[in-house]
């Protein structure tokens, strides 16, 4: 907790011309007594590329600090325009307000700053060499960026924390790198032994398939004969009908013979075409087969 808290900050000549003085109302709180006295620092920036052209305006201690609420004028004065850069005087640039305690900076305040000429006419066509006597300065106090910092005051437990406190119990246990090299090493190992199993049961799925496959060769080709099996019976079966028809057949034609022989006139004519039909048939299914 820091013991002095800045509370705000207010700009008494602003805008103002380039090389006026720079006024500030500052109001802080102070929570304990200080033995020491604040610093407090404005500081130019001179360019935006380099912190060469940086320059400390002014600087003033303040001290010794009551307990409570205090306010007081900062007056700083304007910078050197021989230690700034000619084509960084005009556009934007920033300034630092900061504070410091026993040399430790606590708090820091930035402000941006427009450089412009008062005029319309030489802004639009300003002359190769800045007439400073022209350029006016408006510092944007409704944005102001405010940094603090951890500082140690006068007593030891104001100090931050500049190292992590000792803790024998974890420095006991096992280091957290090892075990969990340790955890790689057996993530890989499980990836490996699962991958090998993966491969093998693939393998032996191509394998049972191959067997499949001979073993359907096999049944398939008992089928195929147990089914030509199955046609050549019916075949001999047909066959068998069909001797016996012609026997039958053979016996018709000898009864009709017979007929023939005691039969007279058209009679034995008819049995003859039926005789010659009947062959025709039986003729008929022999080409079939």
């Amino acid at each position: 907790m820091s013991v002095v808290s800045l509370l705000g900050v207010k700009i008494l000549n602003n805008p103002a011309p380039f090389d006026a003085k720079y006024q500030f109302e500052i109001t802080f709180e102070c929570l304990e007594p200080l033995q020491k006295d604040l610093e407090w620092k404005l500081t130019y920036v001179g360019s935006a590329t380099s912190s060469e052209h940086d320059q400390e305006l002014d600087s003033l201690l303040v001290g010794p600090i009551p307990v409570g609420v205090n306010k007081f004028i900062f007056e700083a004065d304007s910078p050197d325009l021989k230690r700034i850069p000619t084509s960084e005087i005009l556009g934007v640039t920033v300034i630092l307000l900061s504070c410091s305690y026993d040399d430790r900076e606590f708090v820091r305040v930035g402000y941006y700053v427009n450089n412009e000429y008062d005029n319309e006419e030489m802004n639009d066509d300003p002359p190769a060499k800045p007439v400073i006597e022209k350029v006016r300065r408006n510092i944007l106090a409704e944005k102001p960026r405010v940094t603090r910092f951890a500082i140690k005051w006068d007593s030891e437990d104001s100090a931050p924390a500049e190292f992590p406190p000792e803790q024998p119990e974890a420095d006991a246990v096992e280091d957290d790198g090892t075990a969990y090299g340790a955890e790689e090493a057996e993530l890989e190992v499980a990836e490996v032994e699962s991958e090998t199993v993966e491969g093998v049961k693939e393998d032996g799925e191509d394998e049972e398939m191959g067997g499949a496959e001979d073993t359907a060769g096999p049944s398939t080709a008992k089928a195929e004969d147990e089914e030509s099996e199955a046609g050549s019976e019916d075949l001999e079966a047909e066959s068998s009908g069909s001797e016996e028809e012609e026997i039958e057949e053979e016996e018709g034609e000898g009864e009709a013979d017979e007929d023939m022989e005691m039969g007279e006139g058209g009679t034995p004519a008819q049995s003859v075409g039926k005789e010659t039909s009947m062959q025709g048939q039986h003729q008929g299914e022999v080409m079939v087969h």
